[in-house]
């Protein structure tokens, strides 16, 4: 097969999305029209930079670089390997995938069972959730099939159905912005999409998509790169509709209701709203579903990655190891990795940016290495310590809180621009003197 059928693109296209969109996606966009109000659709566009542009061009540079390791080593082949082990670690195991458990309990369990009176619930849950997850995830080349045709279709229906029920019988119109949505709200949903961190996973999810396109019998390296590509713009228009579907729930149930403390809230009471409580029903489907596509997901790439480190352990004993860790991090001591891990996202996601922005403008790496070097240092060593002082480590705030662009939480921006800088002035220099000795 030279090419995926129209049909076969967008199987692939909906897994990639259904890896994508997981709880803190289904909360956010909801959560944002009910503070934004009449703001809403300007607040969605900054939203949907952070959390479906770079992700979509994520997807992209690492396929045309071949791969997330061969992208970062255009930095530094050290960078490239403790870079690409620590955004594993981070969306894998030590958070991202324990957190789809907990907070999938919290939505399709907790409303039906109450909190804390039945204390064996959430280990019993994580159980079965993670024994479906890690079953899935035996055959990654397998999850358009598992993915793309069953569960992502029956998802969409699901939102769908809160989404037409809030068209057809409105509660309300669009409330007053709060305050923080009424200064610079572009700014704002700007910020909120970033902290998707669907930017890392994006850098990820490449390999287990390629697999799955060789598997439905393309073989050409540069036709799965290409047909890659297009499955992430298939994945990004759906989650435009989806989000703004939700973005527009959250919007109409804010101004009748009020804005609720976040988005998971907002959508219980939209649901209530419409269907009683049988409308819990509903969005307990849509947040198990959510969750475990995202969990199949992220354990299936997580364990191809580590095959690659120590092939020695195979895939499946990689997917059972990391299904264990979850279970147990998602049981005992969720709150304190939580603690611990957000600053270190908080940490690689600008680094994640930058890389995927040079990706396009310097295609070779080679070529423009000390933009690559100057440009990541920088924008890694401000990250960092923007990051330790969220932590409370305030090492140089007076100096930090004076960059351009800190007190709305891009801080490294500025020095990325200047690495940029320096690297390009470095590399136009070294490639004279090279010319200077050829012509010599």
């Amino acid at each position: 097969m030279e090419r995926l059928s129209k049909r076969n693109l967008v199987l692939v296209g909906l897994t990639l999305f259904s890896m994508f969109f997981g709880a803190g996606n289904l909360i956010f966009p909801p959560f944002l029209g009910s503070l934004a109000g009449t703001h809403t659709w300007i607040a969605m566009a900054g939203f949907g930079l952070t959390a479906i542009g770079f992700p979509v061009l994520g997807v992209i540079s690492v396929a045309k670089a071949g791969g997330f390791y061969q992208l970062a080593e255009r930095v530094h082949p050290r960078f490239a390997f403790v870079f690409t082990l620590l955004n594993y670690l981070s969306i894998g195991p030590c958070l991202a995938i324990p957190r789809t458990a907990s907070t999938s309990f919290e939505m399709a369990v907790v409303p039906f069972l109450g909190k804390g009176e039945y204390p064996a619930a959430p280990f019993l849950y994580s159980a079965v959730f993670f024994a479906i997850a890690f079953f899935i995830s035996l055959n990654p080349d397998q999850l358009t099939n598992r993915l793309g045709k069953i569960l992502t279709p029956c998802l969409l229906i699901l939102i769908a159905v809160i989404f037409w029920g809030i068209v057809i019988f409105p509660p309300g119109s669009y409330g007053v912005p709060d305050v923080i949505y009424t200064a610079n709200p572009l700014m704002k949903g700007f910020l909120e999409g970033y902290m998707t961190m669907d930017t890392l996973a994006a850098l990820t999810f490449g390999i287990v998509i390629s697999l799955n396109i060789q598997a439905i019998g393309v073989r050409k390296e540069s036709v799965v790169v290409g047909e890659t590509i297009k499955a992430g713009l298939i994945a990004g228009v759906i989650l435009l509709l989806v989000y703004g579907a939700l973005a527009h729930v959250g919007a109409a149930t804010g101004g009748a209701f009020g804005s609720l403390e976040n988005g998971a809230q907002t959508l219980n009471q939209a649901v209530r709203y419409l269907y009683g409580n049988a409308g819990l029903m509903i969005l307990a489907a849509i947040f198990f579903i959510a969750c475990l596509n995202t969990c199949i997901g992220l354990i299936s790439c997580c364990s191809k990655y580590f095959c690659t480190i120590i092939p020695q352990i195979g895939y499946r004993v990689w997917a059972l190891i990391f299904a264990l860790i979850s279970f147990l991090i998602s049981n005992i001591g969720l709150t304190r990795i939580l603690e611990i891990s957000v600053p270190i996202l908080n940490a690689l996601y600008p680094v994640a940016i930058v890389l995927i922005l040079l990706s396009f403008v310097f295609h070779n790496g080679k070529r423009w290495r000390g933009v690559y070097f100057c440009t990541i240092s920088l924008t890694g060593a401000a990250s960092v310590l923007l990051s330790l002082e969220q932590a409370g480590f305030a090492l140089l705030h007076g100096t930090l809180a004076k960059l351009p662009a800190y007190p709305i939480g891009l801080g490294w921006l500025v020095p990325a621009l200047f690495g940029c800088i320096i690297g390009l002035l470095f590399d136009m220099m070294r490639s004279k003197k090279t010319e200077r000795h050829r012509t010599a």
